[in-house]
């Protein structure tokens, strides 16, 4: 009897859920049985009043979104943000990283504008965070002559809206610093349109790539999400070996991605996540979004997880998130504890959830679970989509594979030996959680490249004309 009342409790509650989400405006149909086309949720950029995300921005693009190409970069809820397509083009010609002709001064000017480089190699950052903090921004990493942009010892921070970045690499790396030195990969910070994509992240020690800001700023559970980081993309990058056992105060901390409490509007689009413990990504309380078409390798035990914490929200209202997950492929590795592996795992809800063609597979090849059942207790799984961006294409899971092989990370035309190694150890079902960058031979001796731009040879997208 206990038992049939803990379940009717349970369905009540799903039941409840679902009715406040229809009526709220979280949920709506999906045609013909399968993933909408449309937009199923405008929460992510209007309020419950109508006021838009971005309307207090006196700041204009450079161009109108119709007057220009779609470029492919331009998928999820950022599906208009272009960063500074269409302002003025300014050079990169050094590999310091300050003073004439650096990246930072670089990042630092103001107005519409696409980076470009002149020079290829690692940039030490020098236990420094590279900050963008000036809107209407694109770094076109794919521009660089061979080997490409490495960013090392430091990390990338946008702290800013309307921002794309491609085909740059990031590796903090350990180096010779002791406890307490943490960066991420890269960060957005109480940022909004934004796209990272095909850039490779990897050996950060704290997360390799996440989104975060003032999780209660505000009045409101609108006003929250309006303050913190929203309308992001994250597509095409290699996430991986986050340091474990490093100089995190934490201790152990390899991590994939955290998505923070009340971001929101945010796809996880066709990324590979390889021997990062975990968080494969993290969305934490209130968060909303869509993880899509990712393959996700050796992880300790999940891949996508979820978790309000309840006392990092002490008697604020909980606010339900909602994610939809499909066509990803959750692939155990040599590190992974398979007795207790899952593909997604909720922490703490209340969560609103839709789970289509998604597939975790042991070593051998045999079937894992898709969720970890003992802890779903605050979850409510929908029949359709409860958010998910328009005119998003999904591929089916049993094509991601080979899909991460040709596509995933920076300048997967020319791979560096790093990138290489990282994406066939995840085809082939080996490579470890590393605590050292040294434990897989530490960074590559890469000589400075020198080339000029010539932007005839490039489209107005920035990819590189035939």
């Amino acid at each position: 009897m206990e038992g049939d009342e803990s379940m009717l409790r349970q369905l009540f509650i799903g039941l409840v859920t679902l009715v406040v989400l229809v009526v709220g405006g979280l949920v709506e149909g999906c045609d013909n049985g399968g993933l909408s086309a449309k937009r199923l949720n405008d929460t992510a950029q209007v309020s419950s009043n109508g006021e838009d995300f971005n309307s207090e921005d006196s700041e204009v693009a450079p161009q109108s979104v119709k007057e220009q190409k779609v470029c492919d970069f331009q998928r999820g809820w950022a599906h208009d943000v272009r960063g500074g397509l269409g302002g003025k083009i300014v050079k990169v010609t050094t590999l310091a990283p300050t003073g004439p002709g650096s990246i930072k001064e670089a990042l630092d000017s103001k107005g519409a504008r696409v980076v470009v480089f002149e020079v290829g190699g690692a940039i030490d950052l020098g236990k420094e965070s590279l900050v963008v903090k000036e809107p209407f921004l694109t770094i076109a990493g794919q521009t660089a002559p061979d080997p490409g942009i490495t960013l090392i010892n430091g990390e990338l921070i946008v702290a800013t809206h309307d921002v794309v970045v491609q085909h740059i690499r990031v590796r903090p790396g350990q180096g010779s610093h002791g406890k307490g030195w943490a960066p991420d990969g890269i960060s957005l910070e109480a940022a909004y349109n934004v796209i990272i994509d095909h850039c490779s992240i990897s050996w950060a020690i704290d997360e390799n790539l996440s989104a975060s800001g003032p999780r209660f700023e505000g009045k409101t559970p609108d006003e929250w999400r309006r303050n913190t980081s929203h309308t992001i993309t994250f597509s095409n990058n290699i996430i991986a070996e986050g340091l474990n056992k490093s100089t995190h105060p934490y201790g152990k901390h390899s991590k994939g991605s955290l998505i923070h409490d009340n971001v929101t509007a945010v796809l996880i689009y066709e990324n590979l996540y390889a021997s990062n413990a975990d968080r494969n990504p993290l969305f934490k309380g209130g968060s909303r979004g869509a993880i899509v078409n990712n393959y996700m390798y050796n992880s300790k035990r999940y891949g996508p997880s979820y978790a309000l914490i309840e006392n990092e929200w002490g008697t604020l209202p909980h606010q339900v998130g909602a994610l939809s997950l499909v066509g990803n492929v959750f692939q155990a590795g040599p590190d992974t504890d398979t007795d207790k592996a899952a593909f997604f795992n909720l922490v703490f809800g209340p969560l609103v959830a839709y789970f289509e063609d998604n597939v975790a597979l042991d070593v051998d090849g045999s079937e894992l679970p898709l969720l970890h059942e003992a802890k779903f207790t605050s979850v409510t799984e929908l029949p359709v989509a409860p958010f998910w961006p328009s005119g998003l294409k999904v591929y089916p899971a049993s094509e991601i594979k080979e899909r991460i092989r040709i596509n995933v990370g920076a300048r997967p035309w020319a791979r560096d030996d790093i990138d290489a190694r990282i994406v066939a150890q995840s085809i082939d079902g080996v490579g470890r959680v590393i605590d050292s960058e040294n434990d897989v031979g530490g960074y590559l001796s890469q000589q400075e490249a020198y080339g000029v731009f010539d932007q005839s040879k490039w489209d107005d997208c920035f990819n590189r004309k035939e």
